[in-house]
């Protein structure tokens, strides 16, 4: 997620041109050469490129709504070149929404070159004739580290590190794979169940990265005699005064360096000065010591709503005092 990704969507194409469309999509997108060419030669993918990082980006911003760095696309191409707890937030979300979003374009039938997952006993059509098409998460994964060229893995820190929290956010969407299951029968009854595979919803993913993020791991590069190279290495759990360091677990997020404190405006984003924010929750830390305003404002909602014969409700329109907090500058 550069920040230069624009979020809407592509326009629909269709009839003869859709697959010089979908040529000039990939054109569109920010690709190295090499996934450029990919792109081509997967109808359908620069659709889903696009979709993934609105994906990404809408729930970056969710899960830090209430933190001073909101993962606003301002600043983010400075971000990303650093080593920050929040860089390594975005490499596994980022990671994690082309996962999610290749593994659901598959089973709804918007890729050409992969279909449903591969349960055992059914077969696509019937899939499809029942509704039942598993998120084929094998293809997705397999296909993304192609398209991302993990083979080659960076010999300095912050390429191990990048990689690392890459595969952090692959591995969040495969434990949030579930099996679930639909009868077949008559009169409701279970005659014949028909199971597939189904991923959680990207909500479950996200809170589960940003878990990741509250307790990501400083890592330093470490040699290892054993097998011939440097790795990631981090202090011992049991305490500085440990001998040996140890190696950060596959689902730690990792970063090299420490954050700045995004209270001022600074080339890595535009601070909290004017963010809204909870008295009773995180006044005191988003405004940084600064203190808060507080203005009353009228807003409008709908209330006393009856359902009317037949299919219309009716609403009233109420106003009420509202107190809104928002960061001194």
């Amino acid at each position: 997620l550069t920040g230069k990704e624009a979020l809407s969507h592509f326009p629909s194409l269709g009839g003869s041109g859709a697959a010089k469309g979908h040529v000039k999509q990939c054109e569109l997108l920010q690709l190295s050469r090499k996934q450029k060419r990919l792109c081509r030669r997967e109808p359908g993918l620069a659709e889903t490129l696009r979709d993934a990082i609105r994906l990404g980006i809408l729930e970056c911003q969710f899960q830090f709504r209430s933190e001073r760095w909101n993962c606003s696309l301002e600043g983010r191409p400075s971000l990303l070149k650093r080593g920050f707890k929040e860089t390594a937030f975005l490499y596994a979300v980022s990671a994690a929404a082309l996962t999610h979003s290749l593994a659901r374009a598959c089973s709804a039938g918007r890729m050409e070159r992969c279909t449903c997952d591969d349960s055992p006993g059914l077969e696509n059509r019937k899939a499809w004739q029942w509704g039942v098409c598993g998120d084929n998460l094998k293809y997705s994964t397999k296909f993304l580290k192609k398209f991302l060229g993990q083979k080659r893995i960076g010999k300095d820190l912050r390429a191990k590190v990048d990689i690392h929290n890459t595969n952090v956010g692959i591995k969040a969407v495969k434990n949030g794979l579930k099996t679930t299951c639909k009868c077949h029968g008559v009169s409701g009854s279970c005659a014949v169940r028909t199971c597939w595979k189904q991923l959680s919803p990207f909500h479950e993913i996200g809170r589960l990265l940003k878990l990741r993020y509250d307790d990501a791991v400083k890592v330093f590069s470490s040699s290892n005699d054993a097998v011939g190279h440097s790795e990631l290495a981090a202090p011992h759990r049991h305490g500085p005064s440990a001998r040996q360091p140890a190696l950060p677990r596959p689902t730690d997020l990792v970063y090299v360096e420490d954050s700045p404190s995004f209270c001022r405006p600074s080339k890595y984003s535009l601070g909290t000065a004017g963010r809204t924010c909870s008295r009773e929750g995180n006044c005191d830390s988003m405004c940084c010591g600064r203190g808060y305003n507080t203005q009353s404002r009228l807003v409008t909602f709908s209330c006393h709503c009856q359902v009317q014969w037949c299919c219309y409700v009716e609403c009233q329109q109420c106003m009420q005092e509202e107190v809104v907090y928002s960061c001194k500058q």
